[in-house]
């Protein structure tokens, strides 16, 4: 197998196929691929979408392959973009999780790989998808904590993290909520169904950080139920107001590099994707 990684600063299985990408004035990507390849060559594209010409320079660069006449060609894409618009809440949205799914199943991959989906519409709409569970990586984070309990944010993580406690051998779970307004997205309602936390180590895990806001409010009703250490896993990290809030409720926060390169400090832990998660 050899690797075609797009983005320069991700590599989770090594040293990639040379190639140049520029981005031409008109904002067009552009990609040449300098090293020869035959057809019996099986490659695998990685790379992580943070835009549309992101995922521009992946489409240019699957049919570069292709002209090589490369014919076996597997996607990983950990960080599935639009995967939380996987409805259509109000008159005039677009179903965009299905738009980016229609766009890659038109590349006839072999494989597409993705971590940790939103939801199962995502795996639905994706032709030959291997969905990654969280389970490696969550089991990593927490290697040196003990008498833990998980918390689920919302109703949509309920199936997934009581899937993840299965693998735990067991470890107790207590359930949260939350309101959204889905015509302005304000969240409101914060509840943990539980009377007493007891002071004991709580953890919340969840597939992806935008704001923090809803973490921010459920952290706010875990102390005042008495919670001890307070842990946050999420595996797509991609803090659009910053670490400084977070970091200053929870005692320790572990995201992986999905979506993009933040330094570690005493309050943030990034795990590089690799073989042995993905």
């Amino acid at each position: 197998m050899k690797y075609l990684n797009l983005d320069q600063q991700f590599s989770p299985f090594g040293k990639s196929i040379a190639f140049e990408s520029f981005v031409f004035n008109g904002g067009e990507p552009h990609i040449k691929i300098s090293e020869t390849l035959a057809a019996n060559d099986e490659v695998t594209i990685t790379t992580r979408v943070r835009s549309f010409n992101d995922f521009g320079l992946l489409l240019i660069a699957t049919d570069a392959l292709r002209r090589m006449e490369v014919e076996k060609i597997h996607l990983v894409l950990p960080y599935f973009p639009a995967a939380r618009q996987d409805r259509v809440m109000v008159a005039g949205e677009s179903l965009s999780v299905k738009v980016y799914a229609d766009i890659l199943n038109a590349q006839n991959y072999q494989s597409v790989t993705i971590l940790d989906a939103h939801s199962e519409v995502t795996s639905a709409v994706l032709n030959r998808v291997k969905n990654i569970s969280n389970h490696n990586f969550v089991t990593m984070c927490l290697q040196n904590y003990s008498d833990y309990v998980l918390v689920s944010p919302d109703g949509g993580a309920l199936k997934k993290i009581y899937k993840l406690s299965q693998h735990l051998d067991g470890v107790p779970v207590v359930e949260g909520s939350k309101k959204r307004d889905v015509k302005t997205g304000k969240l409101s309602g914060f509840t943990v169904y539980a009377d007493d936390l007891e002071g004991k180590t709580y953890v919340v895990v969840d597939d992806i950080c935008d704001g923090g806001g809803t973490f921010l409010g459920l952290a706010k009703e875990l102390k005042q139920k008495n919670c001890g250490k307070l842990i946050l896993i999420v595996t797509h990290g991609i803090f659009s107001r910053g670490l400084e809030q977070l970091t200053e409720t929870f005692d320790h926060i572990y995201s992986t590099d999905s979506f993009s390169n933040i330094e570690n400090t005493s309050g943030f832990t990034q795990v590089n994707l690799n073989s042995t998660i993905l």
